[in-house]
């Protein structure tokens, strides 16, 4: 089709002036046939990754066995803190990177909730991702009875007004937390004035940044951010089941307490002391042993961003994000699709969300390569969003073509009935 041509060759011209072309041949990719838009839910891996896991399997964990503790292992954590940091716009003594995002908004909750007495609401919305919300009612039933949890709702499913979470705002709100990036529309809140809002009631903001962090500009100390965690598997590329990551702003490290008391939280774990001296800083916040293998697998991905630079990321991301609506607007639109994301740049991530009323089995056509097309990965959730994760460090402008071009091809024609709607355990 003509029109298509004239996307093809905006697509190649693009390609050929990003200044970020060459990142994508820093990562694996076996299946050059194989379109990957599912960034945003788990990165592809770093060359350099698995590199430096022959090493620390190899070398420091075959051969150094304890003395790696010592030699390599024991101020892992803090190093990896100070890269993160340094994407995260904070002071490497506000970041602890370990254990699950779950467990880590489990900690900064039921802290901020302690530290807060005489306040007994708690406030989020329901573009929330659910995890979150099951934590705060498990707080509330388990420990804090007395509170109440708010939860502030969208008017269209995609985003929230800030003036709604300005007039849920009371003096008596202990907690608000939100997703700087929701997790289905990718929706994404102003920190800065968020923050603003919520410090004039003096309640304490828990930001989960999953689908923020790598992708998206992050100045949690220039915002006046209070806590925060998220994950690091997604845009930051540090593998399934990497460790996560919070921060506590330093004034908060003595008024917040962690409620897990781990040796490693612990100021001199290996005195082995029967009373709990809690460390200082973010290393208060530990619980376990670090997972050390996941923590190496970490590091690459990391360099990687801070490489690239987020800012040049996030250009690319927007650009391609508005070329993905161009194409949407114009092919898809007219076979039933909606767009479920932000228009605007400054309030959207770095995933973009379809609506159709077909849109599981239309993503599992989309993975199902048909005749001579690429395997395209996007992800699904519920009830019918389609969710297309870019990720600038190695999708090319051709990627995100190749995408629009085959779900065209896959609704006008119908290809979609070919599968049932039997869903996989993950979608």
């Amino acid at each position: 089709m003509q029109e298509f041509q004239f996307f093809t060759e905006k697509a190649l011209s693009f390609d050929k002036l990003d200044p970020l072309a060459s990142f994508r041949s820093r990562f694996i990719a076996e299946k050059e046939e194989m379109i990957y838009l599912d960034g945003n839910s788990l990165g592809r891996m770093p060359l350099e990754t698995e590199i430096k896991m022959k090493s620390v399997i190899s070398q420091q964990w075959a051969k150094g066995l304890i003395s790696s503790w010592n030699d390599h292992w024991f101020d892992l954590p803090q190093k990896i803190a100070a890269k993160l940091a340094k994407i995260l716009g904070a002071h490497p003594d506000e970041i602890f990177v370990g254990d699950s995002t779950s467990v880590n908004f489990y900690k900064l909750a039921f802290g901020a909730l302690k530290m807060q007495q005489g306040k007994n609401n708690i406030l989020t919305d329901n573009l929330n991702f659910p995890s979150d919300i099951y934590l705060l009612q498990g707080i509330i039933s388990q420990s804090f009875p007395e509170h109440r949890l708010q939860i502030v709702q969208s008017k269209d499913g995609i985003a929230v007004e800030q003036e709604d979470i300005a007039h849920a705002l009371n003096e008596k709100t202990a907690l608000l937390t939100l997703s700087h990036v929701a997790f289905k529309s990718a929706f994404m809140y102003n920190m800065s004035e968020i923050n603003e809002l919520a410090h004039q009631k003096n309640t304490v903001v828990l930001w989960d940044l999953s689908h923020a962090v790598g992708s998206v500009p992050i100045r949690l100390n220039a915002d006046g951010a209070d806590l925060a965690v998220g994950c690091t598997y997604k845009y930051l590329n540090g593998g399934p089941g990497a460790p996560a990551f919070l921060y506590v702003r330093r004034d908060l490290q003595d008024k917040i307490v962690n409620p897990i008391w781990g040796w490693f939280g612990h100021r001199k774990p290996f005195d082995f002391s029967l009373d709990y001296l809690p460390a200082t800083q973010s290393s208060q916040f530990a619980a376990g042993t670090p997972h050390i293998l996941s923590l190496s697998a970490l590091e690459p991905g990391l360099d990687i961003i801070l490489e690239a630079g987020i800012n040049n990321l996030w250009e690319k991301s927007r650009m391609q994000s508005d070329f993905l609506f161009e194409m949407t607007k114009q092919f898809l639109e007219p076979l039933g699709f909606s767009i479920a994301s932000p228009i605007e740049a400054e309030h959207r991530g770095s995933h973009i969300s379809l609506r159709h009323n077909e849109g599981w089995r239309i993503s599992k056509a989309m993975i199902d390569p048909h005749q001579d097309t690429k395997s395209i990965i996007p992800d699904f959730r519920p009830p019918d969003v389609i969710r297309l994760g870019i990720a600038p460090l190695y999708n090319s402008f051709t990627d995100i073509y190749e995408c629009v071009k085959r779900l065209h091809e896959i609704v006008k024609h119908e290809y979609y009935l070919s599968y049932d709607q039997t869903k996989s355990i993950v979608t």
